[in-house]
């Protein structure tokens, strides 16, 4: 094989290399969230594609029992009813992580 067909078939295969890569970031660049180049930026991007969890009812009565068990009944009463609630189950779901919240600080 003569070295200018070399050098035709090493040109095409970068061309297709190069189209290849092309497509490449286009489908990265569809797919990724638009962000600003701070690093604060950035941050908050990852922050935002990781939603927090809720805590489920289930957790929030594991976490309120082991308080009541601990001698703390009285202060888990009152935890609940700061929340307009008479029992745990009246407290709207999304306020379990601020239930939570406040029962790790008793």
């Amino acid at each position: 094989m003569s070295k200018m067909k070399r050098a035709l078939d090493v040109v095409n295969d970068l061309r297709n290399l190069a189209d290849s890569l092309e497509g490449l970031t286009f489908v990265f660049k569809v797919n990724e969230p638009e962000v600003t180049a701070t690093a604060e930026a950035r941050g908050t991007a990852k922050e935002e594609l990781q939603p927090e969890k809720q805590p489920t009812l289930e957790e929030v009565r594991a976490k309120l029992a082991s308080l009541s068990q601990d001698g703390k009944q009285v202060e888990v009463k009152e935890l609940i009813t700061s929340f307009g609630a008479k029992k745990l189950s009246d407290v709207p779901a999304q306020k379990y992580s601020e239930l939570l919240e406040k029962a790790e600080e008793l």
